[in-house]
């Protein structure tokens, strides 16, 4: 993969999500058998999922590196003119990168998914990148295709999801979760519960067990305006699969959620947390 001036094109063949360890087949795992990687030194990776998701990461720790001469050929070849506007207006270098991260990262899962899933052949300058822009979904990322897409960011990384229905993703480095959270988060899982899932949830990693919860919120595109609390986890089986239980303040506002999603999945993945959930 060269890292000379953009990201190559997204590969198209199928890849697996998987959790690290040996596991039982999952929903997630293709035929090839492979795995979703997730290295800062990589500066782009899609991955084909079952459920007709696409999973895009690119690494921020690639551009901040690149150089000013790459990221404007970057700019130049994806952006839209208002596109590249708008990163130029952003004063700090840490942020013009984030931001070109996530721009890049949507781009390209949309452009993968649409040739995998339709047979299009659509450039990335060609989508148009917006975001909902005020009610309790404000920020939502939207693009101008017949599909739903979800972004997260976290240390060196961006990741995007593109399916046909809403999705949502959060992405969370390895780090040290404040004791207050933390106490709110270890309530969930009972270690000796003769029920397997609930047992292994009291294993999921911290940190994980946040991204599940602001996945779900992401999917509804409520983000952290709805309280995390909202999302009670229930259970997570040894292929990543999780359950979870919306609250009150959640059905509120979606009243849809009482029937939870067809897809929750929830990885530990080389020093991230990743969760990804879809209607």
């Amino acid at each position: 993969m060269s890292t000379a001036d953009a990201p190559p094109r997204a590969p198209t063949q199928p890849h697996a999500l998987t959790h690290p360890r040996a596991l039982p087949p999952s929903p997630f795992r293709s035929g090839a058998g492979r795995r979703i990687t997730l290295d800062p030194q990589v500066p782009l990776r899609v991955f084909h999922l079952a459920r007709r998701l696409t999973l895009a990461v690119v690494s921020i720790a690639w551009l901040h590196t690149a150089g000013d001469a790459a990221r404007r050929r970057l700019t130049s070849r994806h952006l839209t003119a208002r596109e590249a506007a708008y990163a130029a207006s952003l004063p700090l270098p840490s942020r013009r990168c984030e931001w070109l991260a996530g721009r890049l990262a949507l781009k390209h899962s949309v452009c993968a998914h649409q040739l995998r899933q339709r047979g299009h052949l659509v450039t990335n300058r060609e989508v148009r990148v917006d975001a909902i822009p005020d009610g309790m979904r404000a920020g939502k990322p939207v693009v101008d295709a017949p599909v739903e897409v979800g972004l997260s960011h976290s240390a060196d990384l961006a990741v995007a999801v593109c399916g046909p229905h809403a999705v949502g993703v959060d992405l969370e480095h390895r780090r040290e979760v404040p004791p207050l959270l933390a106490e709110l988060l270890t309530a969930e899982g009972e270690p000796h519960s003769a029920d397997p899932e609930r047992r292994l949830l009291a294993a999921m990693p911290l940190p994980l067990r946040w991204a599940c919860k602001e996945a779900v919120l992401k999917h509804y595109g409520f983000g952290l305006r709805v309280d995390a609390c909202e999302v009670a986890l229930t259970g997570w089986r040894p292929d990543g699969r999780f359950s979870w239980r919306a609250g009150v303040g959640l059905l509120r506002h979606a009243p849809a959620a009482e029937g939870g999603l067809k897809e929750s999945w929830a990885f530990e993945i080389d020093g991230y947390y990743l969760a990804v959930v879809s209607t």
